[in-house]
């Protein structure tokens, strides 16, 4: 078994995830590289500074802009809007994996008698007028949906969506627009059937992936894992076995932990353990960065506690409503609330939390909210 102090596993961690050193990813290309490496960016429609999926590309590939990553989904066609760790972004060859997902959905609606009435109308208007969204449809009706009432256009446009009949053709802001399916996924992928269509060969491929996302995972309950379908722990252990018998794993021993990685990362893990120095850069983290998905692991590796207060009420925030890990070298230097204002474009910090006995550099932190002020101002 391999073994490694928790700062090599910090900087391995980092620099897998492009966060340490030099810039590994750069331009639309490397947020495509990015997405393929991770294969799940998850996606959270709240702006105050970015949307979470922005911020993940922006602090990993030099150059990124915002229109890059809607041309990749909504032009190119390299990725797609779908349901894997809750909604995501992923590379659009993954589809045939989550025919399951999608079959689910088929029966599994609420108001799906009514929803079922009025397909054949929402399909024969997509075919004849092209994209649209539920405010182009003329129906006033209301049915009972996922936290409350909606227009029956809006619920069967995401149920189409969700069972795959339809998919996101573009959004203008959050605004989704749907075409059919076969207008924005290549045709042999709609064809493909399930590539693994067994229950748990389906949740070992879901684990690996997982394990790819974060870059370091342990075989323990956590948020990394939401979203696969059925995973119990006792499998979850058994999946860590296999893979790792197969080879596809490599365990490791990190001051008293067991985590495991990819094995095609051994070449990163040995110059890792080499002594290979990084550059250090200061990037602020996304609140559902990959990075973040096991946050016990994060606080066990960095020794920094992070949650996300958006849903806690105000009173019980001990920080902010919109808070950013702020990314120092291979440490958490602190936590920034940073909101962006589209029509001045600037960028206002509320508050600044510096991390308790973490050695601070403002000038880095100055530099990483002025590139992230040029960042939300671009198109």
């Amino acid at each position: 078994m391999e073994t490694l102090t928790k700062r090599e596993a910090r900087r391995f961690l980092l620099r897998k995830h492009g966060l340490l050193g030099a810039y590994r990813f750069s331009g639309k290309a490397g947020a495509l590289a990015f997405l393929r490496q991770a294969r799940c960016v998850q996606f959270d429609p709240i702006d105050i500074c970015g949307r979470s999926p922005d911020l993940t590309f922006h602090a990993r590939v030099k150059g990124f802009t915002r229109r890059q990553l809607w041309e990749l989904l909504y032009r190119d066609r390299k990725a797609v809007d779908y349901f894997d760790k809750n909604l995501s972004i992923i590379p659009v060859e993954d589809w045939p994996y989550f025919a399951r997902e999608r079959a689910a959905h088929l029966d599994s609606e609420r108001s799906r008698e009514r929803l079922r009435a009025v397909r054949p109308q929402i399909l024969s208007e997509i075919a004849r007028r092209g994209p649209l969204c539920a405010g182009d449809f003329e129906i006033a009706e209301k049915v009972d949906w996922y936290w409350s009432s909606t227009t029956i256009a809006r619920a069967a446009l995401e149920h189409l969506y969700f069972t795959g009949e339809l998919a996101i053709h573009h959004k203008k802001g959050n605004l989704k627009y749907y075409d059919l399916a076969e207008n924005c996924i290549p045709a042999f992928l709609l064809a493909q059937p399930d590539p693994l269509p067994a229950d748990h060969a389906h949740r070992k491929w879901r684990v690996r992936r997982r394990v790819g996302a974060v870059g370091l995972l342990w075989d323990r309950g956590s948020d990394a894992w939401l979203g696969i379908p059925g995973l119990q722990a006792k499998e979850r252990s058994a999946i860590f076995g296999e893979l790792t018998e197969e080879g596809a794993l490599l365990p490791l021993e990190v001051e008293g932990l067991r985590l495991y990685c990819l094995a095609e990362d051994r070449a990163l893990l040995d110059s890792i353990r080499s002594g290979a120095r990084f550059r250090p850069r200061c990037e602020l983290i996304a609140p559902l960065d990959s990075l973040l998905w096991d946050r016990r692991l994060i606080e066990a590796l960095f020794g920094f506690s992070y949650r996300w207060e958006i849903y806690t009420p105000q009173e019980k925030r001990k920080y902010g409503y919109y808070v950013l890990p702020v990314l120092h070298g291979d440490v958490f230097m602190g936590r920034v609330e940073p909101v962006f204002d589209r029509a001045s474009g600037v960028l206002t910090v509320k508050s600044y939390y510096p991390e308790p006995g973490v050695p601070q550099d403002p000038a880095a932190l100055d530099g990483a909210l002025r590139r992230l002020e040029e960042f939300l101002r671009q198109a």
